[in-house]
């Protein structure tokens, strides 16, 4: 995810960006990070495609300005970029986009829908080959837009949390802060229709955690960022849904394979292990930082599985 503070914005600083995280993993750990660009209004498409010639970019991603934590330096405007999108179409680099209109006159939960409508549908009309992944999707409105299109061409992931929490979780007993993300979760009858499509083996659907690692002190304050921390149970909060679902044949392609297929990548080697366990309630768990402690998101019947090996 390239927004941070400053946002990843050219070719130069994803290269420096991805010897940071090299620099930080220990020695044993096997990571490849895929570095994607901060879309914004000044993009350059000769730098964004020799980013790609060069191996740096795997994918670009829009934020609409201002409509998720470090999303200032956000597209004001789409039609700015098509200079860029039919550059992207034409090198085949997929756009990641972040769903939502930022307009303060409509309803924040229906600002995916909205978006689809005024933004999305247009702008995959004006190219009509470039590749995009609808991330994070909420709604059962995005499920049927996505299924309503080419395979080869629209793809969605789905969050872990999305999966687990409508968004009475936001008021269960008080403000919860921990269970604030961005696009915010929504109806139970979304919830159920985002279940549906990851477990169906529709290989248009596949895993996106949109896992956002804030610190306490920013989530519990008079305006706490958007994000839910999810990556330390990801994959066991997915188990759990798939198995609820009695799906579990169709989670390997979902967190592994669709992916990759959709992004034209070699899927992973490497295999994990995952376990039923007794439930651990939902406890928030914090992990500390240099910067201070991070809470682990908590489905609110707790967690059932949980990732044992890899090999």
């Amino acid at each position: 995810m390239p927004n941070l503070t400053p946002p990843i914005t050219t070719t130069v600083l994803a290269e420096a960006y991805r010897q940071r995280i090299f620099r930080a993993l220990p020695d044993e750990v096997k990571f490849k990070p895929l570095m994607t660009c901060f879309l914004t209004d000044s993009t350059s498409k000769d730098d964004l495609l020799a980013g790609v010639r060069d191996g740096v970019f795997t994918a670009a991603k829009l934020y609409p300005a201002q409509v998720t934590t470090n999303a200032e330096a956000g597209v004001t405007n789409v039609h700015k970029l098509d200079e860029v999108f039919s550059g992207m179409s034409e090198s085949g680099l997929p756009l990641l986009v972040h769903g939502e209109v930022v307009d303060s006159e409509v309803d924040v939960f229906d600002r995916e829908a909205v978006f689809i409508e005024r933004v999305l549908d247009p702008l995959r009309s004006r190219h009509p080959t470039l590749k995009v992944v609808f991330e994070h999707i909420t709604t059962a409105t995005a499920v049927d837009y996505v299924k309503q299109n080419d395979a080869t061409l629209l793809a969605a992931t789905i969050t872990p949390h999305h999966l687990m929490i409508n968004r009475n979780a936001l008021f269960d007993g008080g403000l919860r802060p921990h269970m604030y993300c961005l696009p915010v979760a929504k109806r139970e009858g979304h919830r159920q229709a985002l279940r549906m499509a990851a477990c169906s083996g529709d290989a248009r659907f596949f895993l996106g955690t949109d896992s956002a690692p804030h610190i306490n002190a920013n989530k519990e304050s008079n305006c706490g960022c958007a994000g839910i921390y999810n990556a330390p149970v990801a994959l066991a909060s997915y188990a759990q849904v798939f198995d609820e679902e009695c799906a579990l044949g169709s989670l390997e392609a979902f967190a592994s394979l669709n992916g990759p297929a959709f992004y034209g990548l070699l899927p992973n080697e490497e295999r994990i292990c995952l376990e039923r366990v007794a439930p651990d309630g939902p406890t928030l768990r914090a992990r500390s930082t240099s910067e201070g402690k991070i809470c682990v998101f908590a489905p609110p019947d707790g967690l059932k599985w949980r990732a044992v090996t890899t090999t």
